[in-house]
């Protein structure tokens, strides 16, 4: 019985809690709170699910981890749910000439991008929408993305009945007044701490005070309301 445990652990199958340990190998995701619950932030590379329907503010999450990577490598954008908004990303303080937009027309050519971009050493980040992931494939993406010190973020839409994917961490998104509500169902090597309100209202005051007045045709548009995808649903 003992090898057999020694076994699965060596192949990472399981891990002992009180073994469980704050992951050196961390970056910050640009919210103190979302760093304090993830033990430092978001792991330096795998594969991180966000389960979210679009437009709750999914893309305004990762803003802040996406403007603090060096700036001579790439975030990668395959497949996003509409037309990327160049005044939101420069409001933001990410270079438009470091953000990369593919557009396969198959799924299987967006994720043969994705491990192109992800091993190949270029890209901090790469971001991918709608691919519905196998198991074998999240492994693939994995290896790319510690052969490549890159990060993967997969969004799919939330699902109750889904299998569980090899990932370094998933996160299930839902809207809240004050910004997100981030259920934290899996983290590779640590304990999930559930779910949690992250505030939002510093970064995006506008977007997070409960009454908005959408009627007014002299309501000044102000930086924080620059969306993310002009076209069709945002995030």
């Amino acid at each position: 019985m003992h090898e057999l445990i020694k076994s699965l652990q060596d192949r990472q199958l399981i891990w002992k809690g009180l073994q469980s340990t704050t992951q050196g190998s961390t970056t910050s995701t640009g919210y103190p709170q979302l760093d304090k619950q993830l033990d430092g932030g978001f792991p330096m590379h795998g594969v991180i699910e966000v389960e979210s329907q679009q437009g709750i503010g999914e893309l305004r999450l990762l803003t802040p981890y996406l403007a603090q990577q060096n700036s001579q490598k790439l975030a990668i954008f395959i497949n996003p749910p509409g037309k990327i908004c160049a005044e939101f990303f420069n409001d933001q303080n990410i270079p438009l000439e470091n953000i990369l937009v593919i557009q396969p027309q198959r799924a299987l050519d967006a994720l043969w991008a994705a491990e192109q971009c992800l091993k190949s050493g270029a890209c901090h980040s790469v971001l991918l929408w709608g691919a519905n992931l196998e198991i074998h494939q999240t492994k693939r993406l994995q290896a790319a993305s510690e052969t490549g010190k890159c990060l993967q973020f997969h969004f799919k839409a939330t699902s109750h009945n889904q299998l569980s994917l090899p990932v370094s961490l998933n996160m299930k998104l839902s809207s809240h007044a004050q910004g997100l509500k981030v259920e934290v169902t899996k983290r590779k090597g640590s304990w999930s701490y559930g779910s949690f309100i992250l505030d939002m209202s510093q970064n995006w005051p506008l977007l997070t005070e409960k009454v908005i007045n959408q009627n007014s045709s002299t309501h000044a548009l102000s930086s924080n309301t620059v969306p993310a995808f002009p076209i069709a649903k945002q995030g």
